[in-house]
């Protein structure tokens, strides 16, 4: 029997889940990824999940902490926002602006583009398309602004002529975290990363200052 992309994302979100709980380690994982959106039989999919337990009969997750600062750190609290259907793959703001925050999906690709306008993304409250994001910016006497939770891995490459593309915000994340990756080129304008506590949340000491 064929199979069809639902049965393939399935599987890939119970592969997720395996990473998380440490079940696979990521070597592991990522060759059944491949294997499973490969997959174009149901033939195929099954060995990728038959040693890991069926949804519902694995270990029980522990509570995930509120008003601390790990409301996502542990690696089943980041399985359950990752493989969301992406709400918006981009932005554009042409003397004007825009705005993605709260409870949303990031697309695998996320493009911004602002002329002599501004766009805010924040990240601490989003849900991810697939464990690797890639977000590009373009902004042209504009600016990008994206805020992103101190728990999540971020990397940033963009480059700047005659404006800046801010790095700060680069740094690693906690196991079981997506990857993001924030590209692209600013003209005399700017690109700002900036790392921030969920709201209600409190930052730790390093952060504070």
């Amino acid at each position: 029997m064929r199979a069809s992309d639902t049965e393939r994302e399935r599987i890939a979100e119970r592969l997720r889940d395996a990473l998380a709980e440490g079940r696979l380690d990521m070597a592991e994982f990522e060759e059944r990824l491949d294997a499973a959106y490969r997959a174009k039989t149901r033939g195929e999919l099954v060995p990728l999940v038959s040693d890991l337990p069926a949804p519902g009969e694995g270990t029980p997750a522990a509570p995930v902490p509120t008003g601390g600062w790990g409301v996502a750190s542990h690696g089943d609290g980041w399985a359950a926002r990752i493989g969301r259907p992406a709400t918006s793959r981009g932005g554009v703001a042409v003397c004007g602006g825009f705005g993605r925050g709260g409870r949303w999906s990031v697309g695998r690709v996320f493009t911004a583009v602002t002329v002599m306008g501004g766009g805010d993304l924040d990240l601490r409250d989003a849900d991810f398309e697939e464990r690797d994001i890639v977000i590009r910016c373009f902004a042209v006497m504009g600016g990008v602004s994206i805020v992103v939770p101190p728990d999540l891995h971020v990397e940033v490459n963009g480059f700047g002529l005659m404006g800046g593309f801010d790095d700060r915000g680069t740094g690693p994340g906690s196991p079981g975290s997506p990857r993001v990756r924030i590209t692209g080129f600013a003209l005399m304008g700017g690109v700002e990363v900036k790392r921030k506590p969920r709201k209600g949340e409190k930052p730790p000491k390093t952060l504070e200052k």
